[in-house]
C-alpha cells in the first residue's frame, strides 16, 4: 500500500485544517477525526503536527484559540478550541489557489504504469 509522504503533504496541513475550522470552531482530536475520516483514513496527521499547525497558525493571526466546556450544561472538561479569522480565510482561499496551480504543474510529470 502506498503512503502519503509527510515532505508531500506538511505545506497542506495547515489548508486541511482551516477547511474544517471554517464549517465551525473545533478542538484538536476533533480536527485530526475529521482529517482521517475524510481522506478515508489515508492520512492520519500526527498529534505533535497538528499541535505545532495550531500555533503557527495562532501565531500567524489565522486562527485564534479559546477554552470552553465540553457542552452547555458544563458537563466535561474544558477544551482548547480553534476558530478560523478574516486574515485565515484569506489564508485558505490563496493556499487553495497554490493548489490548483501545483496540481496542474506535477500533474505534466506523472506519467502512470499504463502509459509509459
Amino acid at each position: 500500500m502506498v503512503e502519503i509522504s509527510s515532505d508531500v503533504i506538511r505545506g497542506y496541513n495547515d489548508t486541511m485544517i482551516l477547511n474544517i475550522l471554517l464549517k465551525e470552531p473545533s478542538y484538536g482530536y476533533e480536527i485530526s477525526k475529521q482529517i482521517r475520516n475524510i481522506s478515508d483514513e489515508k492520512y492520519i496527521i500526527k498529534e505533535t503536527t497538528l499541535y505545532s499547525a495550531f500555533t503557527r497558525m495562532e501565531k500567524n493571526g489565522y486562527v485564534e484559540s479559546f477554552t470552553a466546556e465540553k457542552d452547555p450544561l458544563g458537563n466535561g472538561k474544558k477544551r482548547t478550541y480553534y476558530r478560523i479569522t478574516d486574515e485565515g480565510r484569506n489564508y485558505y482561499d490563496s493556499k487553495c489557489e497554490e493548489w490548483d496551480l501545483t496540481k496542474e504543474v506535477v500533474e505534466k510529470f506523472i506519467q502512470h504504469k499504463e502509459n509509459r
